[in-house]
């Protein structure tokens, strides 16, 4: 993510910081381990009417190996057994961007800096 907003002029670490403790929620944030190694972490919050994929951060040695195609997958499972869309935002020039669409997300508006995306229940779409 650092990459990311320097390239855009954006990287603030104190930002960074606050911006993720604000909404740090424990209950919903779970760790990403290979073979016992910490690589990243995933933020899934409860919206009324979906859930949002608020963080999904890889360490750089780890990306690229299909650990974020398999956690969203998982991700993905949980929203279609509650019936469930997936929200997501991803900064304007990020890599992350090609991630969601090349993942099922449709693009949905654009705001200031960053893309928004929606994944919806398959089941909802079938109706």
């Amino acid at each position: 993510m650092r990459e990311s907003l320097e390239r855009v002029g954006r990287f603030d670490p104190d930002r960074a910081r606050a911006r993720f403790l604000s909404g740090f929620d424990a209950a919903c944030t779970r760790r990403m381990e290979v073979s016992g190694e910490l690589v990243g972490f995933v933020v899934v919050k409860p919206l009324q009417d979906g859930l949002l994929l608020d963080h999904l951060y890889v360490i750089p040695s780890a990306q690229g190996t299909g650990i974020g195609s398999e956690v969203l997958a998982q991700v993905f499972r949980e929203a279609d057994e509650q019936g469930r869309s997936v929200s997501v935002g991803a900064l304007k020039q990020s890599a992350s961007n090609r991630f969601y669409i090349r993942h099922g997300f449709e693009f949905i508006e654009s705001g200031e800096f960053d893309n928004y995306y929606v994944r919806t229940n398959p089941a909802r779409q079938r109706t």
